[in-house]
């Protein structure tokens, strides 16, 4: 015999009513537009509206991730357990393997170095190579809440990153770029993030389009050392980290620090292993400078590689002074 429960699903269609029924004495009713059960898991359901495709991925007992739009609703996310850290990834099977592996590399890198501002207790960020504030906004997204000094001298850029650090008044700009010797000198520009004061290389023209048009624009150079002072006004007890991505011109950057370079608890420079730049040093030269001046490496990340070969073109080398660790 039929439930009065039953009956009642069966009649309510007929008044304009909309029943979706889940079973085990559930149901949705709606007045308008069609509902779709997703299953979940054994004591979850998802209901959506219309007739759109929906995929869910399992992460934990507990937690699912439901994405929309995915095709075939079989075609879930592939969930990754990271160790024993409670973390996990998910990304899309059909991910390219190379944009995969730099996009995690540049995640990788980030939370890294936010970790070890907060463990060498950094209350100053040398940005040098700032381009549109892109490394600062990353910094302020990451947590980290103490001063940014941002350097970049190219115009179209600069204005980028002014209006990018408008509003923090912890993150402070500088029109001008930093090297050995303080000069006014010409720049490649229009090479979108690539400027430098460097010109390409057969390999960098090679690999990029983007080299055959050059122009250059006059900028201004300043030493590190020139501007510690300043950049550091203020601050109780400095403890600095100097990022360098200055498109093969970090060495440089590095030496105008001068003896001053003792000052600071870490650095990050993009050190090549293929030359992108006429008069860029190798990875081996500019790693053994940093050595030499007391920073061990933290972490090497890849920026970019090679699509054809797999090989590594540029690292972010990240590298800290031991003996400026807290106790």
């Amino acid at each position: 015999m039929q439930t009065l429960y039953r009956s009642l699903l069966n009649v309510l269609p007929r008044l304009g009513v909309q029943v979706l029924d889940l079973g085990s004495g559930t149901a949705v009713l709606s007045r308008r537009g069609k509902r779709k059960r997703v299953v979940v898991g054994k004591e979850a359901d998802l209901v959506t509206r219309g007739s759109g495709r929906y995929a869910v991925t399992r992460v934990r007992p507990d937690t699912w991730v439901v994405a929309r739009g995915r095709g075939d609703p079989s075609d879930a996310w592939t969930n990754v357990r990271l160790g024993d850290t409670g973390a996990h990834l998910l990304y899309d099977a059909g991910s390219d393997e190379r944009s995969l592996q730099l996009a995690a590399a540049t995640y990788l890198c980030g939370h890294h170095v936010a970790g070890l501002l907060e463990k060498y207790e950094v209350n100053c960020v040398f940005d040098v190579g700032a381009n549109a504030g892109q490394y600062g906004r990353r910094l302020r997204g990451l947590g980290y809440t103490g001063r940014i000094v941002s350097f970049e001298p190219t115009e179209e850029a600069f204005a980028k990153l002014e209006k990018a650090a408008k509003d923090d008044p912890e993150w402070w700009v500088f029109p001008f770029a930093l090297g050995r010797e303080e000069a006014t000198q010409s720049m490649h520009v229009g090479w979108a993030t690539m400027n430098s004061l460097l010109g390409a290389s057969d390999y960098g023209k090679e690999r990029y389009r983007r080299f055959a048009k050059d122009r250059t624009e006059e900028i201004e150079i300043r030493r590190l050392d020139s501007v510690m002072d300043k950049a550091l006004a203020g601050l109780t007890d400095p403890r600095p980290y100097l990022k360098m991505d200055t498109q093969g011109y970090d060495l440089e950057v590095f030496a105008g620090a001068g003896d001053r370079i003792g000052e600071f608890v870490g650095l990050q420079s993009e050190v090549a292993v293929l030359r992108l730049y006429e008069g860029s040093p190798a990875m081996s030269e500019a790693i053994a400078a940093y050595e030499d001046s007391g920073f061990g490496i933290t972490g090497m990340y890849p920026v970019t590689r090679e699509d054809t070969t797999g090989r590594v073109v540029e690292f972010d080398c990240v590298m800290m002074r031991a003996d400026a660790a807290p106790k």
